[in-house]
């Protein structure tokens, strides 16, 4: 046999004989273990899955090896002759507009998209009826073709066959459109898609100067080009313009983005459910090596030193841990199979089935880490004592640390693990604020199960004899306050803040923005246009509070003089600089803005071109008053300084620009105006129809519409949220059972000696059932507490969002302590009054 083998070591030898014995012990050690790390490899799995998935597909998601930005203005002839000699060109555009169905006499926001013949370069465009690009698109009989989402079918009560008109054409609904292989790369959409010819787009009137409208040039480069080098012969030849160009290895840029930092967030979720059960695994440990005292005992009798009892011990617990953590990595590589049927269909590629080494092997190191650093503290301990303070240890708890070399052993396998997920993270700072929040509350948790055990040993004596028994039962020695306020407190803590945080969010986007926010923004106005627009509002009833803006697109190409994309500026800040930003001029500060330094323009204001800037967004740029900016507004650059810095409302839902130009330099460039309303009940109705059959080319954005995507995606990602906070809750009641079947023995020799000075099973279960409730609702509090805070900070400085108190977390956050707590503990206590005592008695 392998332990006869005299070139093994005699702590390995002696390990793997204990192991003999079976699992006995090693169960919640396991499941703890087995859970945190799971979640950790499915989550890590599935985004890699789903991150590797965009990358196979990059070519249809972008729709092309590369494509081309242009905002507000078509490709010159330069443009298109470097094109031909680089591969295939695709032309489309897309732009935002009404589609008016007369026969119904209703109308809708709609993301218009208009594709040449080519469409799709790569990938399939899949409708209903299944038609290729000339029969969907091209002109019969004075009417173009189209394709529509079927969700634009249902709000307008249209069929194949109908016609809807977009502008000054109209177009016959041929197809309902069933999959676009490049919808992720355009990002978030306020309503449905439809498709037409590029062709038609030219007649419809909504092309003119201002509009907002991108468009895109997709090239599938001739085969051997390479893609970084036709990038660079890109900018070569064009230093000076300011598109946007992305390859398929950057498609759907945003997409990815929320990828990872959901992953990086679940990730972290997950590594605190793992944390949780490391004290499981901590009490598990703790409760082996108490068992094993008289066999450590009978050790050191006969000679054996502390090391070969710490190695001992270690290597059995390394080996059920290994065994742990390589079930749970390979549940861990099943699961994102099975997560996948869950993901929303808006996701443009599913993930598939496979291994993710990278994934796996930091789910297995997370578990290794947080396993040494809960077990080396029992283990250092037991290595330590000697063998008659031993048995003293499980009636008067030694209180001495553990020797250095365990403590920094401890020290360093946590640092591993906060390295790990801080390094790994894209939001370091998220992550490590994540990590020291975690941190925070476990060590504050620690610290008040402490007090809560030290109060109740100086408390004053009770006179009733059970109600006494159960209060000293929360600090007598093995007591399960400690694990149970730290494991379930924790979860349960988790749970509640991100409850609060998504209660006040979902609170706020379906009760506080319908309130303050405007019935409608309106875009596309043109200049010639707004007089007639003003009183066509003035004559409906019951409509008030009209805005209107000028509106220019821009991108910040230079700050004081040094390029864009070569400046170090704050992450948080950085999307100021990423593609064309939103301008206006004004002559008077509207509302949500207050000047906070510098000065606003005075009402004869004449200078040279001046700019008033967010101030968060300054700050972030490192820009301060007197500084310059350089703006690409139509192809001309205007250098600008800045005259004052705003604190900038958004809660209004009002218009606010993080960047204002003076009264006098925008006014002459050829721009549209946009404008918001309010108005409710019947009024809104009226008011839509109103001004959307009038002026067809303006742009009617319905606010409920846009909370609706919105509430819609928060539901999508509170669910992912939820399930692994569920996971954090579950290692929590893990670790309670586990402290419960550690105090079973206990439990069992108490009620024995209860029994046979007179006491009766109800009066037994009494005291535990106070017991436990007194412990639940004590964790349940803490949790409410802790939760509520960490809630509150988030809503309140990092949303910057009014905070409330909301009451069903804080019920469910009691009730299921108190359920978990009682309902464990009373069945530990159902089996330990079933022990016979003339059976307990005689092993004693």
């Amino acid at each position: 046999m392998i332990t006869r083998s005299p070139a093994m070591p005699v702590a390995l030898k002696l390990a793997l004989r204990e192991l003999r014995g079976g699992l006995s012990g090693f169960r919640i050690f396991m499941a703890c273990l087995i859970l945190g790390v799971t979640a950790i490899a499915a989550v890590g799995s599935l985004t890699r899955a789903i991150t590797e998935g965009m990358e196979r597909e990059g070519q249809s998601i972008l729709g092309g090896d590369m494509e081309i930005n242009i905002f507000q203005r078509e490709a010159g002839v330069e443009l298109l002759t470097w094109v031909e000699d680089k591969g295939t060109l695709s032309v489309s555009a897309r732009l935002r507009t009404m589609a008016h169905f007369k026969d119904g006499g209703t109308s809708t926001l709609v993301e218009l998209r208009a594709v040449d013949g080519l469409y799709p370069l790569y990938g399939n465009f899949e409708t209903i009826p299944q038609l290729d690009n000339n029969a969907l698109f091209e002109e019969r009989g004075g009417r173009w073709g189209a394709a529509i989402d079927p969700l634009l079918a249902d709000r307008l009560g249209v069929a194949l066959g109908d016609t809807l008109s977009f502008g000054a054409i109209q177009a016959d609904i041929r197809a309902f459109i069933e999959h676009e292989p490049d919808k992720a790369n355009l990002g978030f959409q306020l309503g449905p898609s439809v498709m037409i010819r590029h062709k038609a787009l030219a007649e419809t009137g909504l092309v003119t100067t201002g509009s907002l409208i991108n468009h895109y040039y997709k090239i599938k480069l001739n085969p051997g080009t390479d893609i970084e080098a036709a990038k660079e012969s890109l900018s070569a030849a064009f230093p000076d313009e300011t598109w946007r160009v992305r390859d398929r290895s950057t498609s759907a840029p945003g997409l990815r983005r929320f990828v990872d930092q959901m992953g990086m967030f679940l990730t972290l979720v997950g590594i605190s459910a793992l944390v949780v059960g490391g004290v499981g695994v901590g009490n598990a440990v703790k409760g082996y090596m108490d068992r094993k005292t008289r066999t450590i005992a009978t050790l050191k009798i006969l000679g054996a030193d502390g090391s070969v009892i710490f190695k001992t011990y270690f290597f059995q617990v390394v080996i059920m841990g290994l065994v742990a953590i390589a079930i749970g990595t390979v549940v861990g590589a099943f699961l994102p199979g099975v997560l996948a049927m869950f993901l929303p269909d808006s996701l443009p590629v599913k993930p598939e089935g496979g291994v993710y080494p990278v994934a796996l092997a930091l789910a297995a190191l997370y578990g290794l880490m947080i396993t040494i650093a809960f077990t080396v503290w029992p283990l250092g301990k037991a290595r330590d004592l000697p063998a008659v303070r031993l048995f003293r240890a499980l009636v008067a708890p030694e209180t001495r640390w553990p020797r250095f070399i365990y403590t920094a052993t401890i020290f360093g396998a946590a640092l591993v693990v906060v390295l790990l997920a801080v390094g790994m993270s894209d939001n370091r700072g998220l992550a490590a604020g994540f990590m020291i929040g975690a941190g925070i509350t476990l060590g504050i948790l620690r610290g008040i199960s402490w007090l809560i055990e030290r109060g109740a040993a100086k408390a004053p004596r009770s006179k009733n004899a059970l109600r006494r028994m159960a209060i000293a039962n929360l600090h007598r020695p093995g007591a399960a306050t400690g694990a149970v306020v730290l494991s379930l407190g924790l979860g349960l803590t988790l749970f509640a803040s991100l409850a609060l945080i998504e209660g006040n969010l979902e609170a706020r986007l379906s009760e506080q923005v319908p309130e303050e926010a405007p019935a409608f923004f309106f875009l596309d106005i043109q200049r010639a246009q707004l007089p007639d627009f003003e009183a066509t509002v003035a004559g409906i009833d019951d409509v008030q509070d009209l805005v209107t803006v000028p509106n220019l697109r821009g991108r910040v190409i230079r700050l004081n003089g040094v390029k864009a994309e070569d400046v170090e500026v704050d992450p948080e800040v950085r999307w100021v600089l990423r593609g064309d930003r939103g301008l206006t001029y004004m002559s008077d500060l509207g509302k949500g803005s207050k000047v906070v330094e510098g000065e606003w323009w005075p009402a004869d204001y004449a200078g040279g071109p001046e700019v008033s800037l967010g101030k968060e967004v300054a700050d972030g740029l490192g820009l301060k008053i007197g500084d310059v900016i350089t703006v690409s507004v139509l192809g001309r650059e205007i250098t600008a300084t800045i005259r004052s810095l705003r604190e900038i409302n958004w809660g209004t839902f009002g218009f606010n620009f993080v960047i204002l130009f003076d009264p006098n330099t925008l006014k002459a460039a050829p721009h549209t105006y946009m404008a918001t309303l309010k108005a409710g009940g019947d009024a809104e109705v009226v008011a839509h129809r109103a001004i959307t059959s009038k002026f067809p080319g303006v742009t009617a954005v319905r606010m409920k519409e846009v909370l609706s995507s919105v509430n819609t995606m928060m539901e999508q990602i509170g669910i992912a949220v939820r399930a692994t906070a569920a996971v954090a809750i579950i290692a929590g009641i893990l670790v309670l059972a586990g402290a419960i079947a550690a105090g079973f023995r206990q439990r069992v020799y108490e009620s024995v000696i209860l029994k046979v000075i007179g006491a009766v099973r109800g009066q037994i279960l009494g005291a535990y059932l106070l017991e436990y409730a007194l412990i639940g609702l004590i964790t349940a509090t803490i949790a409410l507490a802790l939760g509520s805070l960490a809630g509150w900070l988030v809503v309140e400085f990092v949303m910057e969002m009014e905070f409330s108190f909301l009451p069903w977390p804080m019920v469910f956050t009691v009730t299921v302590s108190l359920l978990i707590t009682v309902l464990f503990g009373l069945g530990s206590s159902f089996r330990a009054l079933s022990a016979k005592p003339n059976q307990v008695l005689r092993t004693e």
